[in-house]
């Protein structure tokens, strides 16, 4: 069996009746949308993603609008790198604004991920992607660059422009040379006006489940 179906037949096992189960976006989650409909659990799902909201309306899943809630019990996403502190870094979705709010609300908030995945420290090989208010567009790049960082409007590689989010905002990728304090750079970012959410998830995962060729295994809570 691939890693990504081990990790989300892994993730399977922690859903029980009655939970309310956020699900983001990727592959894994696809593959945990299926096994949860084979399942039969009765549970509530809320997602970020448009497209796993497709999956769970074809699965026959029962789908919350996320507008709607204010709890979850757990929930489960992807990332490109994570390290032992439970820092991640997310890039190409640009749906992390809303995937930070379900994980704000979630008691458990989990990645599925493969080993080559899992570093001890954030390498940023991958920019932080930010979500930008379109009209605070000039004044946040400023700040960026008074920071040091280098940021670039994503193109559109669809049409002419940029990257739209699904809430009408401006989706950046900021470049740093180097970074000693990941929350220090955090707190940085999100206290510049108009720079709605970055893809840095501090002090919101909780448990990483992680695969490789032979295992998969779960650190964090039991």
């Amino acid at each position: 069996m691939k890693m990504k179906k081990r990790s989300a037949k892994a993730a399977l096992e922690l859903i029980e009746d009655g939970m309310v189960v956020g699900l983001g976006g990727g592959e894994t989650i696809g593959y945990l949308v299926d096994y949860l409909s084979e399942s039969h659990k009765d549970v509530k799902v809320v997602t970020p993603s448009f497209v796993t909201e497709q999956a769970c309306v074809k699965a026959g899943l029962n789908l919350l609008p996320l507008w709607s809630v204010n709890h979850v019990d757990l929930s489960f996403d992807g990332c490109d790198e994570v390290d032992q502190n439970m820092n991640a870094l997310k890039s190409g979705g640009a749906i992390h604004t809303r995937e930070k709010l379900i994980a704000s609300m979630s008691d458990r908030y989990i990645l599925l991920i493969d080993e080559s995945k899992y570093f001890i420290t954030l390498p940023f090989k991958h920019d932080i992607t930010c979500e930008v208010l379109k009209e605070a567009y000039s004044y946040v790049s400023k700040k960026i660059k008074e920071m040091g960082g280098e940021l670039v409007l994503r193109p559109n590689k669809s049409k002419a422009g940029p990257v739209i989010s699904d809430d009408g905002h401006f989706i950046v990728d900021v470049h740093f040379d180097a970074i000693e304090d990941i929350k220090e750079l955090n707190n940085k970012l999100n206290n510049i006006e108009g720079l709605i959410a970055t893809s840095l998830f501090v002090g919101l995962v909780t448990d990483l489940i992680i695969s490789n060729k032979e295992e998969t295994y779960r650190i964090g809570e039991k």
